[in-house]
This record gives structure tokens, sequence and C-alpha cells, in this order.
């Protein structure tokens, strides 16, 4: 943009409200002078939810001045993305044409993610004391310890307590797991403070003595450096020859890094991660109402979606981030299929059984409504015929590459309750989460039963391995005015929100780890950036 040199180029990113929808400045980079191809180095750290469809949009102008106000300077161009689909990208690294200057070529973006380290290190520790102060007229002292992480503005919050060992001088205090944000806020060099009790039945603990350390400090593990001086403060200031109150020795320090849904989705480079694969059933059975009438839950208003149109889409639109082929089948139960009028509880909406896949949400969406014009709705209500359909898929890659979420949407009057509770339990231990969304007024009783989070769900004496079914009722986010939008973000959050913890147990009871397993654990020599 500059006459006699190359741009001085500045990326701004804008994140969306949920409810208004409105554009707000999150921050900017710093300016990178003379330069086509800038590397910007500031990062912006945001916090990231699956369930949530968080839209990003990134403005790059040529700075020409020391002013603030963006329209004093000139727009390079533009690139909208959602952060899942960043996440979602090879090595979660998304490259993006800029846009927004007509007839220009304005060039590309990259865009990078990574989850942040210090969130999810958590530390186990073991303490043992030793000629600790004895503080009880008949016996030992029963010692305990406190720890507190230390704030920015000097004060002190408890973050631990060990368990209390009864009459004794030498405790040794089990070992215990914190995660390094509670401990230190993940600032390696922050003050911990560790207080000594002896424990009374009446709650009135007498203070034997204290000390200080840090996460660095500690990071040494089982040394000379992590024996440490248990010192009463009132004591030393009296007597003269008062040394200390005892010691307390560290046994063992050993760092553990909690693996996420993040670390498997991303995978490395050149290897994919884990693959979600995306498929939707519809209930096409009589008691949902004659389509053509308007009090049916099928019906096709020219002037909105339906019910079963609306769950499908805002659902499916941030499913659709994590599955590079966006293709997903779609099949309908409970109808009687043209040309002979036979009932079939698993069949392709758009018609071709040998390949049920729809080109994305709008393809689902398409093949819905096409597939409304040409089956008659019929009946019974069966279930388990698509779960025991994607889990025939589920089940031939149980290797951690693959995993599968069924959407069922339904009007809830189930017909084989016993073989669907037989077909979840099976599906239990498969790489493979259900969702169930009800439309209609009925009483959802059953599913709230296959949901399991009150009674884990069982089916002839067995127990489901894990809960790998989520149940919402579609009418909790209808609104009154009929203004569906923000519902509809509702609606997905809490139906995506239990998926990672489900997606999390089944590589954990397999002993899956991520796709190649995070770097060996360093600590850095400056503390991590922290999140608030």
């Amino acid at each position: 943009m500059d006459t006699f040199s190359k741009s001085d180029p500045i990326c701004v990113l804008y994140t969306q409200g949920i409810s208004n929808k409105e554009w707000r400045e999150f921050g900017r980079t710093e300016v990178i002078e003379n330069t086509l191809n800038p590397e910007f180095v500031r990062k912006f750290i945001l916090d990231y939810f699956f369930e949530e469809r968080q839209n990003l949009r990134f403005d790059l102008y040529d700075v020409d001045s020391k002013s603030a106000n963006l329209s004093k300077h000139d727009f390079l161009g533009q690139a909208f993305c959602t952060l899942g689909e960043v996440v979602g990208s090879l090595g979660s690294r998304m490259k993006k044409p800029l846009v927004g200057l007509p007839g220009k070529k304005c060039g590309n973006i990259i865009v990078k993610a990574e989850e942040m380290g210090n969130c999810r290190e958590s530390v186990m520790m073991q303490f043992c004391g030793n000629k600790l102060d004895k503080k009880d007229f008949f016996g030992k002292s029963d010692p305990f310890l406190v720890f507190y992480r230390s704030n920015e503005d000097g004060t002190f919050t408890t973050c631990h307590k060990t368990e209390v060992v009864k009459n004794t001088l030498n405790p040794v205090w089990q070992a215990f797991k914190i995660p390094v944000r509670a401990l230190c806020n993940g600032d390696y060099d922050r003050t911990i403070k560790i207080e000594c009790y002896d424990w009374d039945r009446d709650g009135s603990h007498d203070f034997i003595g204290e000390f200080t350390t840090s996460y660095r400090e500690l990071s040494r593990g089982q040394s000379q450096f992590n024996v440490y001086e248990v010192v009463n403060p009132k004591k030393k200031g009296k007597k003269k020859k008062y040394l200390n109150s005892g010691t307390v020795t560290l046994l063992s320090f050993l760092v553990d890094i909690e693996v996420t849904f993040l670390d498997y989705i991303k995978g490395g480079v050149g290897q994919g991660g884990t693959q979600i694969n995306f498929t939707v059933a519809i209930d096409f059975t009589a008691s949902n109402g004659n389509p053509t009438q308007p009090t049916s839950l099928h019906y096709m208003s020219p002037y909105q979606m339906n019910a079963y149109a609306m769950a499908m889409k805002a659902v499916g639109e941030i499913i659709q981030d994590y599955d590079s082929d966006k293709m997903f089948p779609a099949l309908g139960f409970g109808a009687k299929l043209p040309p002979d009028g036979r009932v079939s509880h698993e069949f392709a909406l758009n018609g071709n059984p040998q390949n049920p896949y729809c080109a994305g949400i709008d393809g689902v969406m398409e093949a819905y409504y096409q597939s409304l014009k040409s089956v008659c709705l019929y009946g019974p209500t069966n279930f388990s015929p698509v779960i025991n359909h994607v889990a025939r898929y589920a089940a031939s890659v149980k290797d951690g590459s693959q995993y599968f979420i069924l959407l069922i949407i339904t009007d809830g009057v189930i017909s084989d309750m016993a073989q669907t509770k037989e077909s979840i339990v099976n599906a239990s231990c498969l790489p493979m989460s259900i969702i169930i969304v009800g439309v209609g007024p009925a009483e959802f009783d059953a599913m709230i039963e296959l949901d399991g989070d009150e009674v884990r769900i069982s089916s002839k004496g067995r127990y489901a391995e894990r809960d790998i079914v989520q149940f919402v009722p579609f009418r909790d986010y209808t609104d009154r005015t009929g203004n569906h939008i923000l519902s509809m973000a509702r609606l997905a959050k809490d139906v995506l929100a239990e998926i990672p913890d489900q997606f999390l147990s089944y590589m954990r009871i397999r002993g899956i780890k991520p796709s190649p397993a995070p770097p060996p654990y360093t600590p850095p020599g400056h503390p991590l950036q922290t999140q608030i």
C-alpha cells in the first residue's frame, strides 16, 4: 500500500457476542514494518469451548501513523472463521485467503492454535516431617500441613490440606495430586507457603511452624534443597537459642500432563488427529402428525424451519468443524418406503442405501425435505436399528483414530425400549456417543432413562461401561417470542457439552494416547503466561 516501501501490517482480532452477534475488538498484534509476509509474535489467549460456535474475524491494516483509530490506516483484507475450524485443522494450523478488496488478491492468513500448557500440568508430591515440636500434654503431636499459594496482591489462598497423622513427631503424609495452576497459578517462582499444625479435636489446632518454597524449588525433587526448617516466628523472637520446630522433607515430586480432548483432535503434523464422524437419524413415525398439516412436527412451512430442521442445523453446524470431509450419513426410521410401502427402521434420507452420505449440513437438510415428500410416516418407533448401524462402523475402528456421534431426533414415543437399552450397553464400549433431541409436547420419561445421568443404564444385568447418551427436550430452547436463534446456540451447547468427557473416557479406558504424545516436560526458564 505504500508508494516507496512495502506495507507495515498489523492484524486485529474480533470476536462475536453470542447474543447480539456484534463484533468486538479482542486485540491487536504488533506492527511489523516494511514486509508483505509478516509473522506476528503477539498471541491472543481465548477460552475454547467445544460446544459453542466461536466466530472470529481477522482484519489486516497497513499502519500509516501513530493513530489508534483504524479508519486512519489502509485496509489490507480480512478473514472469517470459527475457533473450532482452527483447532480442527491438521496440526491446528489453518490457512485462508484474505478477502475484502474487490478485484484484488489480498494474500493469505495462517492462524495457528495451541492449548496453554500450564493449564493442564498437575503434580504429585509427598512430604514427611522430622522431630516436630511436641504440643500435646499427654502424647505426641497430631501433625498436618496446610499449603497456600500467594496472590498478586500479597495475600494467600489455601490450596491443599494434608490428612492428620496421629500421635507422632515424625509423620509421613500421603502423596497428593494438585493442578499446577492451583499451587502457583502457573508461575514457577511464586511463593508457596506451608504451615504445620497439631490437630486438636475441638478445632483449636496448635501452630507448630511454617516455611516457604516455590514450584521451581520443589521441582528439584528429593535433595538437600528440599529439607525445610519449620519455624515458629513467635518462638524465634523470644528465645535466643531457638533453631526450629523440626523439619519437613519433600520425598517425591512427579509432574503429570493431563491429556485433553484437543490433544486427540489435532494430532501431529502429517498425522491427522482423531476424526469425528457425525450421523443424523430422523424419526418418521406417524405420531409426528401428517407433514402437510401445520400441527405436524414435520410440517414444512415456507416461513420458518420446523423443530427437526432446527435441531439438525444447531448441532450439525458445530460438529462439522471437526469432520474433515464434511460428508454426513443421514438416516430415517419408522416410515413406509416407495415403491412397495415396506416399513424401514434405517433408510437413507437421500434414497441411496449404498451411499447415505450427504454433503454438509445443507445436504442433510435437503435430503430430509426430499424424503418427507416421498415416504409415508408410519411406525413403530424403533431406535435400536440406527444405533446398531453406527455401532457396526464404530466396532471396525477401535484404535482411537475415529469417533462417532449419532444424533437422533424424535418425538420420544419409543417402542423397542428393551432392545434399545441392549444396543446402548453394547455400544458403550465403542468409540461413539449418542445425542437424543426430543421434539414436541410428549412426556420424555423413557428418553431421560436412556440418558443415564441419574441411573447408569443396564440391560439383562449388564451395565453400560460408560455414559454415552445425552438427552435434551427441544421445547426447553424455544422462547415464547419465536426468536429461535439465541436458544439454538444454547441447545447446541447443552447437547454437546458432555461429548469431550465421553470421548476422553473411551480413550482412557482403552489406554489410547494422542498421536504423537505431547513432548516430554521441561520446566521453562521464564514464568508461563497465566490465564485469568
